[in-house]
C-alpha cells in the first residue's frame, strides 16, 4: 500500500490527513456508556472513505445478503455462525482490490462464486463528501463499487456515481480512489480477520509480532511528517508576512522536509526493491545469455539443414557435369564420324575427278578423230564429184547420139547426186551443231543456277555489311549501335521498365558493351571466344527474365533475339585464384578484359570460364603451348589473334576476319566496311552482267538449236525424196561405153571407200557420243560426290558449334560444382566454428546459472533487460545512500511510534488490572509482548502463550486498540474480537472499543460478533445489523462460519 500511496500522492496534493492524538478525550467527547448521546450532536462524522452500504449476490454460499446500510461510526454485525458475517468481511476485502489469499478464505477468486452459479456480485457504496472528496463533480457524494467475479476467477469492476451512472471500468481508477481515501484492506489494523487474529494469538515468534506492528504503522510515519510539514507550512505562511526575507529559506526547508517525507516511507521498500533487482539482475544475465544461446542453437540447426541443400547442389552439378561430359563425348564422336566420312569421301572424290578428267581427254581425242574422218570423207566425196564430172563428160562425148531424154535423165541423176552429197554434208554439220548447242545450253543453265545462288549469298553479305556500316556510323555518337539496330531501343525500354519498378534488379547487357579490351589487338580473339555472349543479357531472377522477354518481343519482332542468362547477381568478384590459369607470357581472357561491373565478370566466369582460356597472338605459339602434351595448369583452350580456337588435341579456324564489336578505331572499321562494300557491289554488278550475258547466250543457243533441229528435219526429208528419185532413174538401162568402165570402177571404188569412210565416221561419231555420255556421267558422279562431301562438311559446322557450347557447358558445370563444393566446405567449417562458440557460450551459461543460484536459489521470471536493471540498481543505490544519510531521523520516528504504542497498550491493559510490556528490537525486527493478569505489585510478567484463551484475546484487543490509536484509516473492521473471552473480559473490551470509537467519530468501526449485543447502550451513533440464521436445509456446504 505504501507504493500506491507514493504513486498517487502527486494526484491529490490538497488531501487532508488526520492523525490520532496521544491525549485522552473522554471528557471532551463523552462516552457511549452514558446512554443519552447528548454529545453526539456536537461530534463530527467521517466525510470520505467510510462504507455506506454493501450487498452480496451468489457470494460464497449465500444467494443474497444485504443490502446492509452501515452507520458513520460504530456498527455491529451480529449473527450466528454461518449467517454470513465473515462473508460480508471477505466481500469487503475482495471488492476493494484485495487478493484472495488475503481473506484466508480461499486461494482463488473463483472459490467465492456460489456453487452452481456462473458469477458472484458485490456492491459497496463509499462516502464521498467534503473538501477531501474524490472527483465530486463526477461521482457526487457517493462512489458505488460493483464487482463481478466469474466462475473462471475473472474480476471486473464498474465504478458508478451516486446516481448510478457508469464512470469507469478500470481497476486503476479504483486504486486511485483507495489511495485517495487511504483505504488499506490488507492492513490488519484496518481489517482484522479471524485467521489473522488467530494467527496473532497463536504466534510464537517475536518477528511475527514485529511484522504485525510494522504492517499496521508503516504509513503513520509519513502522516506524522506530513502533519508536521503542514503545520510548518501554516506557520511559515503566517510568518512570511512578517519575515519575507526568510521566505526563500523556509521554502527550501519545506521542500527538503516534503522530500524527506516522501523518501522516508520508501527506504525499506527501496532496499527490498534493490534486493529484488539484484536477484532479477542475476537471472536477467542468465536469461540474456540463454537468449544468446538460443539463436546460436537455432542457427546451427538451420545451417545443418542447409548442409543437405549444399549436398544436393553438389550432387546436382555432379550429375550435370556427367551429362555435359556425355553430350560432349557424343558430339565429339559425331564430329569424328563426320570427319571420318569426309576422309573416306575425299579419295573417292579425287578418283572421280581424275576419271572425269580422263573421260574428258578421251572425248577431246574422239572429237579430233571424228573431225579427221569428216575431213577425209569430204575429200573422198570431192574426188568422187570430180570423177563423176569426168565420167559425165565422157558419156556426153560418147553418147552424143543419145536422145534428149537420156541426156536429161543423166543430168537429173547427176544433179540429184550432187544434192544428196550436199544434204549429207549438211546433215552431218547440223548434227554437230545440235550437239554443240545442247551442250552450250546445259552448261549455261548450270552456270546460271550456280551464279544465282552465289548472287544471293553476295547480296546477303552486302545487306549485312550495310547494316554493319550503318551501326558503325551511328556508333560514332553511340557505341551501343554497333550491337544492332534494335539495341538502343531495347536499352531505352529496359530503362523505362526499371524506372517504373517492373524489375527487381535491372538486367545487365549486352555483355559485350560492358567490357573493354586492355589490348586492342585481341578484339577478334575475345569475340571468337565469347561469340553469342557478346549480345547476351544477364537477369537476377526468372521474373525479371520474363519481363525482359516481353520487352524483346516488342523490340525484336523478327529475327533472332539476344540470349538471356538467369542467375542471382553477385556484387563481388569471384575468387578464382585456385582454378584460374597463371601463365608468365600470355594473359587469360579475364586478365585481358577491363570489367567494371563484377556481375558481368562473374557471369562470363560462370558461362564461359574466361579465367581458364589463354589468349596467344601467334598461331604457332598457340600450337606449341597447347599441343605439346603439357598444357598450362587449369587451361582448357586458347584463342589466337586471328580468332582460331586451339585445344590440346584439335584446332579450329575462325571464319571471321575482323572484330565486329570490340574494335577501337571506329573510322578504320567504317573505311574497311565501305571498301569491302564497294568491292562487293562492283563484284555484284559484274556478276549481274555476266549472268545477263550468259542468259542471252543461252537464249540465242536455244534459238539456234531449235533452228538446227528444223533444218536437220527438212534436209533429212529432202534427202529421202532425192534418194528415191535417184534410185528410180538409175534403174533405167543405158548402154555403157567400154572406155567408161575403168572410170566407173574407180567411181565405184570411191563410192565404196566413201561408204566405208561414212561407216567409220558414223562409228567415230557414235564413239564420240559414247565418250561424251561417259564424260557427262563421270562429271555428274564427281559433282554428286563433291556435293556430298560439301554437305558432310556443312554438317560438321553445327556440330563444331554444339561441341564448343558443350565444352563451355562442361566447364560451367565443373565451375558450379567446384563453387558449391567450396561453399559446402566453408559452410561445414562455419558450423564447426558455431558449435565451438556454442560450447563456450553454454559453459559460460552454466557458470552464470551457478552464480545466479548462489545469489537467488529460486529462479526469477525476468522481463526486463540487464541494462535497464543495472541502471535502476544504480539509481536505487544512489537514492538509498542519500536516504541512509538521514537514517537517524527515521529511527527517531520509529522509536517515537514505538513509545506511543507501548503507552496505549499499558493503558488498555490497566483497565482490566493487567500489566504488560512491549520490547521492540528494531535492528533484528523482533517484538516481544509479555502480559500478566493480577495485581500490579504482585504480578509476574510472562509470555502471552502462557495466558488462557480469554486473557490472550483481551491482550490482542488491547494491542489492536493501541495500533488503532497511532494508525490512520477511514474505517476499521474486526471479526469476532471476543472469541475465547469470558463475560468480564468481553465487557471490558467492549467498553474500551466504544470509548476509542467515541474519541474518533470521524472514523467508522465495524465489529463482527456472534453475540446478541443486547446490552449495548442506546445511541444514534451505534448501529446493529442482525443477520438471519442460516438455512441448514441447503445441501451446499458453507465455507464461512
Amino acid at each position: 500500500m505504501s507504493k500506491r500511496k507514493s504513486s498517487n500522492s502527486r494526484r491529490t496534493p490538497d488531501k487532508r490527513s488526520r492523525f490520532s492524538q496521544p491525549e485522552e478525550e473522554d471528557e471532551e467527547t463523552g462516552n457511549f456508556s452514558s446512554g443519552d448521546g447528548t454529545n453526539s450532536s456536537q461530534s463530527v462524522t467521517g466525510e470520505v472513505g467510510i462504507i455506506e452500504s454493501i450487498s452480496l449476490k451468489n457470494f460464497m454460499c449465500h444467494s443474497l445478503l444485504g443490502p446492509f446500510a452501515f452507520g458513520p461510526n460504530v456498527n455491529f454485525v451480529v449473527g450466528n455462525n454461518g449467517s454470513g458475517k465473515s462473508a460480508v468481511l471477505t466481500a469487503l476485502i475482495v471488492a476493494l482490490g484485495g487478493k484472495a489469499h488475503t481473506t484466508n478464505r480461499g486461494s482463488s477468486l473463483k472459490g467465492f462464486v456460489k456453487e452452481g452459479e456462473s458469477s458472484a456480485d458485490v456492491s459497496i457504496t463509499l462516502r464521498n463528501r467534503g473538501r477531501d472528496a474524490y472527483k465530486p463533480e463526477v461521482f457526487g457524494e457517493s462512489i458505488i463499487v460493483d464487482l463481478r467475479i466469474s466462475s473462471e476467477g475473472l474480476r471486473t469492476y464498474k465504478l458508478r456515481s451516486k446516481t448510478g451512472h457508469l464512470v469507469s471500468s478500470k481497476k486503476e481508477e479504483l486504486i486511485f480512489i483507495l489511495d485517495h481515501f487511504n483505504i488499506q484492506v490488507d492492513n490488519p489494523v484496518s481489517i482484522l480477520t479471524q485467521e489473522m487474529s488467530k494467527h496473532f494469538l497463536h504466534s510464537k515468534g517475536e518477528g511475527d509480532k514485529y511484522k504485525f506492528f510494522m504492517k499496521a504503522t508503516q504509513l503513520d510515519q509519513m502522516k506524522e511528517d506530513y502533519s508536521y510539514i503542514m503545520k510548518t507550512k501554516t506557520m511559515t505562511h503566517n510568518t512570511v508576512e512578517k519575515h519575507r526575507e526568510t521566505l526563500q529559506e523556509l521554502k527550501r526547508k519545506f521542500h527538503e522536509k516534503e522530500e524527506r517525507y516522501k523518501n522516508l516511507a520508501s527506504l525499506d521498500e527501496m532496499q527490498q526493491k534493490l534486493d529484488e533487482l539484484k536477484n532479477q539482475m542475476a537471472w536477467a544475465l542468465v536469461a540474456e545469455m540463454e537468449q544468446e544461446v538460443k539463436p546460436m542453437r537455432e542457427r546451427i540447426a538451420a545451417e545443418e539443414k542447409s548442409t543437405v541443400k549444399y549436398d544436393k547442389k553438389v550432387e546436382e552439378w555432379e550429375g550435370k557435369v556427367q551429362e555435359a561430359n556425355r553430350i560432349f563425348q557424343q558430339l565429339q564422336d559425331q564430329l569424328e564420324g563426320v570427319t571420318e566420312r569426309m576422309q573416306q569421301l575425299q579419295p573417292q572424290c579425287a578418283d572421280l575427278k581424275s576419271r572425269a578428267q580422263e573421260r574428258n581427254r578421251d572425248l577431246k581425242a574422239a572429237e579430233a578423230g571424228l573431225h579427221r574422218k569428216k575431213t577425209n570423207l569430204r575429200d573422198l566425196e570431192k574426188d568422187k564429184n570430180q570423177l563423176n564430172k569426168r565420167i559425165q563428160e565422157l558419156k556426153r562425148s560418147i553418147s552424143q547420139a543419145n536422145s534428149a531424154d537420156t541426156q536429161a535423165r543423166v543430168e537429173r541423176m547427176n544433179h540429184i547426186q550432187a544434192q544428196l552429197e550436199d544434204l549429207s554434208f549438211q546433215d552431218s554439220t547440223l548434227a554437230q551443231q545440235i550437239d554443240q548447242f545442247k551442250q552450250a545450253c546445259d552448261s549455261a543453265k548450270e552456270r546460271l543456277g550456280r551464279m544465282s545462288r552465289e548472287k544471293q549469298d553476295l547480296q546477303r553479305s552486302i545487306d549485312s555489311k550495310q547494316r554493319g556500316l550503318a551501326a558503325m556510323e551511328n556508333s560514332r555518337n553511340n557505341q551501343i549501335c554497333r550491337f544492332g539496330e534494335h539495341m538502343p531501343a531495347l536499352l531505352r525500354a529496359i530503362d523505362e521498365a526499371h524506372r517504373r519498378g517492373q524489375f527487381k534488379r535491372k538486367p545487365v547487357g549486352p555483355l559485350g558493351f560492358c567490357i573493354r579490351l586492355r589490348d586492342p589487338e585481341l578484339g577478334l580473339a575475345v569475340e571468337s571466344c565469347l561469340k553469342a555472349l557478346m549480345l547476351a543479357f544477364f537477369c537476377d531472377n526468372y521474373a525479371d527474365e520474363r519481363e525482359l522477354q516481353k520487352i524483346m518481343s516488342r523490340c525484336f519482332p523478327h529475327g533472332r533475339r539476344p540470349q538471356i542468362i538467369v542467375s542471382t547477381f553477385t556484387d563481388t568478384l569471384y575468387n578464382v585464384g585456385s582454378r584460374a590459369v597463371n601463365h608468365p607470357e600470355y594473359p587469360t581472357v579475364l586478365q585481358a578484359l577491363d570489367v567494371e561491373n563484377p556481375v558481368v565478370a562473374n557471369c562470363l566466369i560462370d558461362m564461359r570460364g574466361i579465367e581458364t582460356i589463354l589468349l596467344i597472338k601467334n598461331a604457332k605459339d598457340a600450337r606449341r603451348v597447347m599441343m605439346s602434351g603439357r598444357p598450362p595448369r587449369n587451361c582448357r583452350e586458347a584463342f589466337t589473334q586471328e580468332g582460331d580456337q586451339v585445344y590440346t588435341n584439335r584446332y579450329y579456324s575462325c571464319d571471321q576476319n575482323r572484330a565486329l564489336y570490340l574494335s577501337k578505331d571506329v573510322e578504320e572499321e567504317i573505311r574497311h566496311l565501305q571498301s569491302a562494300l564497294h568491292s562487293q557491289r562492283t563484284h555484284l554488278d559484274s556478276f549481274q552482267q555476266d549472268m545477263q550475258q550468259i542468259s542471252e547466250d543461252e537464249k540465242q543457243n536455244r534459238t539456234l538449236l531449235h533452228r538446227a533441229y528444223e533444218d536437220q528435219k527438212k534436209a533429212q526429208e529432202l534427202c529421202r525424196k532425192l534418194q528415191a528419185e535417184l534410185t528410180e532413174l538409175q534403174n533405167v538401162e543405158e548402154p555403157q561405153s567400154e572406155d567408161l568402165k575403168p572410170l566407173e570402177e574407180e567411181l565405184e571404188e570411191l563410192s565404196s571407200r566413201i561408204s566405208a569412210c561414212q561407216v567409220e565416221f558414223e562409228a567415230a561419231r557414235k564413239q564420240m557420243l559414247t565418250l561424251k555420255r561417259e564424260y557427262e556421267e563421270a562429271d555428274q558422279l564427281y559433282r554428286q560426290q563433291r556435293e556430298a562431301f560439301n554437305s558432310i562438311a556443312e554438317e560438321a559446322e553445327p556440330i563444331k558449334e554444339q561441341l564448343s557450347n558443350s565444352d563451355q557447358e562442361v566447364a560451367r558445370s565443373k565451375h558450379h560444382k567446384s563453387h558449391y563444393e567450396d561453399k559446402r566446405k566453408t559452410h561445414v567449417e562455419m558450423i564447426e566454428t558455431l558449435k565451438r562458440n556454442l560450447n563456450v557460450k553454454e559453459q559460460e551459461l552454466q557458470a552464470s546459472i551457478a552464480k545466479a543460484s548462489e545469489i537467488c536459489p529460486d529462479r526469477v521470471d525476468v522481463r526486463r533487460t540487464a541494462k535497464s536493471l543495472d541502471s535502476e540498481i544504480s539509481r536505487l543505490k544512489h537514492k538509498i545512500n542519500t536516504q541512509q544519510e538521514q537514517q537517524g531521523h527515521r529511527d527517531s520516528i520509529v522509536r517515537y511510534l514505538s513509545v506511543r504504542c507501548k503507552y496505549y497498550f499499558d493503558s488498555m491493559l490497566s483497565q482490566r488490572g493487567y500489566i504488560g510490556k512491549m520490547a521492540f528490537d528494531h535492528k533484528n525486527e523482533a517484538l516481544s509482548i509479555s502480559v500478566q493478569p493480577g495485581e500490579g505489585g504482585k504480578a509476574v510478567l510472562s509470555d502471552m502463550r502462557s495466558l488462557s484463551g480469554g486473557e490472550r484475546s483481551f491482550s490482542t484487543v488491547c494491542f489492536v486498540l493501541s495500533l488503532w490509536a497511532i494508525a490512520e484509516a477511514p474505517f476499521r473492521a474486526l471479526d469476532e474480537f471476543d472469541v475465547y473471552m469470558d463475560m468480564v473480559n468481553r465487557r471490558i473490551s467492549m467498553d474500551m472499543m466504544l470509548k476509542v470509537a467515541a474519541s474518533q467519530r470521524y472514523r467508522q468501526f465495524i465489529f463482527l460478533t456472534p453475540q446478541s449485543m443486547s446490552s449495548l447502550p442506546v445511541n444514534n451513533m451505534i448501529r446493529i445489523l442482525r443477520l438471519n440464521d442460516p438455512d441448514r436445509s441447503q445441501s451446499t456446504p458453507r465455507n464461512s462460519d
